[in-house]
């Protein structure tokens, strides 16, 4: 196969490699994620870091989950962005790259971050930039002789909210892992102890949503191997305590003029503080929440959070309904007090933030197109309607299975014009593939109830 003949560095380029290696940078490493939003990637030696910047690094796309393709095919290669690079700040001879993938020069319509930037494209032709900022909820927690729980042997509280000594016994952890993003510019403006037994938050300042993907991915990676130093792991799954509160991550959402840069969400004179793009906007989410939730809640694990009740003892403060309201954490989006941006809180940690980003953004400009209207907001809590009710008003229930999202994804056609027919159907098999392996297993739960009682 030919590839094109290795040119100079660009001056930018250059500067960068000198810059890295006075740095004492060794290593580069050129990543990209698989379906679930996982790094992958191969590491390079700064003395390569002109082939590297060129698309050098080949990948067996059919070795990896979700990467489309067979073993006969030819190899994809990484395209490093130059702007993401990330010297790991728990072993400063490494930078990270976040990359596109390309096949044989050109870019590979089922590369996730490509996605998203195509999807990115659409907003600037419109004129609008994206700005994203992500809730990171998570947990640290060590292994124990029964399995696993948190770290402080204080962390027992049936509501560990905000909880301060706790916070103070994970301090050295959480403060490794603050002082790291804080380093890399990110911003944090707080952190605390999250609902769950070894739950925990960060906040930081949002930035435009490529580079919020690349930093919840990168984001991901560090905390597990922050953790992991520490003698923890780091677990984000959605919900690994049926009785307690599992990990979000919200999607603030808000577009920017991209001339000006302007928040057009932004309108005082609201009752809820939102333009009316921000309200066409919402209405174009709503239209395609059940296929957007298939990507930000994409395991079968994920539906276990989004529940009113199950097993706890309270609510879960997941949104179950496709509405939108003001500062009530019921809806499935919320306008947050003061306005001026979007809360999707129907969004896990487990998400591949390139493709939710994908599916949410293009879903709110097909509102915006289309001048859609998503009705009155619901300022109350939408716990207290029992389902009768809630269908007298219309308001749906987002899907309870990661089968039923799945169904809903490959029924919308927003799916496919987003995805691409590759990545579309490399979604819809692979999740279906997921849920029915689940559908087969024999839980503990059923051996329980089941095995002596009949």
């Amino acid at each position: 196969m030919a590839y094109p003949e290795l040119q100079p560095l660009s001056p930018a380029l250059q500067s960068l490699q000198m810059s890295l290696k006075e740095q004492g940078v060794k290593y580069a490493m050129a990543s990209f994620v698989d379906i679930h939003g996982m790094c992958k990637g191969k590491v390079v030696p700064m003395e390569h870091f002109d082939r590297m910047m060129q698309g050098s690094e080949l990948f067996t796309g059919a070795a990896l989950d979700g990467v489309p393709q067979e073993i006969n095919d030819d190899e994809v290669g990484t395209m490093p962005d130059p702007d993401s690079a990330t010297v790991l700040p728990w072993n400063s001879e490494i930078v990270w790259f976040a990359s596109d993938l390309h096949l044989v020069g050109q870019p590979f319509e089922a590369c996730c971050r490509t996605i998203l930037k195509n999807v990115l494209k659409q907003a600037a032709d419109m004129g609008y930039g994206f700005n994203l900022g992500i809730e990171t909820e998570f947990f640290i927690l060590k292994v124990t002789e029964t399995g696993f729980g948190p770290v402080s042997d204080r962390d027992t509280l049936p509501k560990a909210a905000y909880a301060l000594p706790t916070v103070l016994d994970n301090y050295k952890i959480l403060d490794r892992i603050v002082s790291a993003m804080n380093g890399l510019g990110w911003d944090v403006y707080s952190f605390d102890h999250e609902d769950a037994q070894g739950q925990f938050e960060t906040d930081f300042t949002y930035c435009d949503a490529l580079k919020m993907a690349d930093r919840l991915t990168f984001f991901r990676f560090m905390v597990k191997e922050l953790a992991r130093e520490a003698g923890y792991f780091a677990s984000f799954m959605p919900k690994p305590y049926a009785d307690q509160t599992g990990s979000g991550a919200h999607y603030n959402m808000s577009l920017a003029d991209l001339k000006a840069g302007k928040n057009l969400f932004e309108d005082p004179g609201d009752s809820c503080g939102l333009s009316k793009l921000g309200y066409q906007f919402i209405a174009g989410v709503l239209k395609h929440a059940k296929a957007i939730v298939s990507v930000t809640c994409p395991t079968v694990n994920s539906y276990k959070r989004l529940v009113r009740k199950g097993s706890m003892s309270g609510f879960t403060w997941a949104p179950v309904y496709v509405c939108y309201g003001n500062n009530t954490r019921t809806n499935m989006l919320r306008i947050p007090m003061g306005g001026g941006r979007v809360e999707c809180r129907a969004a896990d940690i487990s998400t591949n933030l390139y493709l939710g980003a994908a599916m949410i953004l293009a879903a709110g400009l097909e509102g915006i197109r289309d001048g859609l209207d998503p009705g009155k907001p619901h300022t109350e809590n939408m716990y207290t309607y029992s389902l009768d009710e809630l269908r007298a008003m219309g308001i749906e229930t987002l899907p309870k299975t990661l089968g039923d999202a799945i169904a809903a994804f490959a029924a919308d056609p927003l799916s496919k014009e987003v995805m691409g027919p590759l990545m579309y159907k490399t979604y819809v098999d692979f999740k279906t593939q997921e849920w029915e392996d689940y559908h087969c297993h024999v839980s503990d739960w059923e051996i329980q109830r089941y095995l002596k009682f009949f």
